[in-house]
């Protein structure tokens, strides 16, 4: 299944439409781009795969979807420090001394998490990471350059979501 991504208001306010159907999101505050870096706000352009599914057991049970599950804990992390080395966009787990994204929060933005296949096969170290698709804060302020939508709208997907599922973000 073929999942598309494209900007609609303004740089950050996004669509994404799969099976007939659209939808808003939220895109990193710069846009959608070919070309991203570590910390830019840009929504990398591509095709990526869906690798799999986070989800906060004590706010939630697992979704139904065909692809892998995990339950957070609140020690998980996502490096985002180039420096990082073999650890650079990837799930660590914390405490850990380089720069990291908290997967636990106390907001609900990381209560479904799924990890796109961007800049992990290899990992190349500044180019980006971290690029979820994840849940909208209200009012769908940009990300940091991850695609978020409402809840309802990521049930939904993740339902429809086969293992082969891509994401196509912008037209590139």
């Amino acid at each position: 299944m073929e999942v598309h991504v494209q900007t609609a208001q303004n740089l950050a306010q996004g669509e994404i439409s799969w099976a007939g159907k659209t939808y808003r999101c939220a895109l990193g505050r710069s846009g959608i781009a070919a070309n991203k870096a570590e910390g830019d706000g840009v929504t990398p352009c591509g095709r990526f795969g869906f690798r799999q599914v986070f989800y906060r057991p004590d706010r939630r049970d697992p979704p139904a979807t065909a692809l892998p599950l995990q339950a957070l804990r609140p020690e998980m992390g996502w490096s985002d420090d180039p420096a990082d080395g073999e650890n650079y966009n990837r799930l660590i787990i914390r405490p850990y001394t380089g720069s990291h994204e908290r997967l636990w929060r106390d907001d609900h933005v990381y209560d479904l998490i799924v990890p796109l296949g961007y800049n992990d096969d290899p990992v190349v170290a500044g180019k980006g990471s971290a690029i979820f698709l994840h849940l909208a804060r209200p009012g769908f302020p940009p990300t940091a350059g991850c695609v978020a939508v409402e809840q309802a709208v990521m049930l939904a997907l993740l339902r429809d979501l086969m293992a082969a599922s891509y994401l196509q973000i912008g037209g590139c």
